[in-house]
């Protein structure tokens, strides 16, 4: 049976805790980071629960694995369920898998390079796209700020079409710089990978700087997030970079031509090479995790500080119009797609999901997330863990010992139903 890793970096907070492996009755295999003393922050009982609610996802097909990462002032509950692959062989998941993060790329790699960005002076959410991309111009696209792409509320389309031969990140900007906006700017909320597509752009010709090299340089790099990363496999190689262990990704959708490993799930993001604004990133839960404390510490990890407080605040703050869903820079905070907020979390806590099967979210006001990364689109489409996400923030927060959710200083009344 694999033996559960403790990545590097989180040694000094797991030299403490017990570390058990056990099989479960339903032959899923699961191995339990913590086991936190009670009254120290989890209730073990109900921690049992959230545990069984992935186990379940595991049962009936909704994804092949999982792993969980729950973290509460620094006691820490991880757990890996299941299998990270299961063809063209089966393979035990651990809970050191890396995991192409899809959508999560938005948040944890566009956002704060935009962010980092703005605390330099070179970017301001307020100035046109186009003061960033002058190609970006006609038909009513100087009216687009990088603000209304950081909320989703730019007026553009969805995505790009791969219906016509084109490959190629500049002829992804080119195409997304002829996009016709389908609503005024500011008007409405919808959900666009062609928004962070152009972010990552913004991100290049602001720093000088690849998207994927601005983020190791200026973000995982000062973070210590050591499999945190673009292009595990490089486009056309068949082995990986020198640090790179290919057999710890877990496997996405089987193609006609192979399973994807290593390569990026998003058709779009391959066909721009593999570093995109909106999809391209992999990671693993731990290295998640010191981007989460780095968040709940306004900036800080370690002793290093890699953003001043204030922007930290900004990027989780609402800067959506008035009646639209509520997100922050990047950030859900109360939108349709907040469903990893679960049943409890307050609002104004933050995070995102991945179409891959990934989410994360942060409590500031409890001082707590979850984590929950799986490839449910392995070796299919037909996995779903919609429900789990939400089945999953509920019950963490229900896990914790002492903290009143029913009575948040400081969290944001529902809205009525939004646009």
């Amino acid at each position: 049976m694999p033996r559960l890793r403790i990545p590097w970096a989180l040694t000094p907070v797991l030299c403490t805790l017990l570390l058990v492996s056990c099989r479960s009755t339903s032959g899923v295999n699961t191995f339990r980071g913590t086991h936190p003393i009670p009254g120290t922050g989890w209730e073990t009982n109900r921690l049992s629960a959230v545990d069984a609610a992935v186990l379940a996802a595991i049962s009936s097909n909704r994804t092949p694995g999982a792993v969980l990462w729950m973290e509460h002032r620094q006691q820490i509950h991880a757990v890996a369920f299941g299998n990270r692959a299961v063809v063209p062989a089966v393979e035990a998941m651990t809970v050191d898998t890396v995991f192409d993060a899809a959508s999560l790329t938005k948040v944890l790699a566009t956002t704060p390079a935009i962010m980092k960005l703005v605390e330099q002076g070179r970017v301001d959410p307020a100035r046109s796209v186009s003061a960033y991309i002058p190609e970006f111009a006609g038909g009513g696209r100087e009216g687009i700020t990088v603000g209304h792409l950081l909320t989703h509320t730019s007026g553009l389309p969805p995505g790009l079409s791969r219906g016509e031969p084109w490959v190629g990140y500049d002829a992804a900007i080119q195409r997304a710089c002829r996009e016709a906006l389908v609503e005024t700017p500011g008007s409405k909320f919808r959900y666009s990978d062609i928004n962070f597509i152009l972010l990552g752009e913004v991100v290049h010709r602001a720093s000088g700087l690849r998207l994927d090299q601005f983020c190791a340089k200026e973000i995982y790099g000062p973070l210590g997030m050591r499999d945190t990363r673009f292009l595990p496999l490089p486009p056309g190689a068949t082995t990986a970079p020198d640090g790179v262990d290919l057999g710890r990704i877990a496997p996405t959708e089987k193609l006609a031509t192979g399973v994807l490993r290593g390569v990026v799930h998003d058709p779009t993001s391959r066909r721009m090479g593999g570093v995109a604004g909106h999809a391209g990133l992999f990671l693993t839960a731990s290295d998640l995790a010191r981007f989460c404390r780095m968040m709940l510490n306004e900036g800080t990890l370690d002793g290093h500080r890699v953003f001043r407080p204030e922007t930290v605040r900004a990027m989780v703050a609402v800067h959506s119009p008035p009646g639209l869903p509520r997100r922050g820079w990047g950030w859900d905070i109360d939108s349709p797609y907040a469903g990893p907020r679960g049943n409890r979390f307050p609002i104004g806590s933050y995070g995102h999901s991945g179409w891959t099967g990934t989410s994360v979210w942060i409590d500031p006001f409890s001082q707590t997330f979850v984590i929950l990364l799986s490839n449910r689109n392995h070796p299919t489409e037909d996995g779903n863990v919609i429900a789990l996400r939400r089945q999953v923030g509920t019950l963490a927060a229900e896990a914790l010992e002492g903290f009143d959710f029913d009575h948040v200083p400081g969290a944001l009344a529902p809205e009525p139903a939004v646009r």
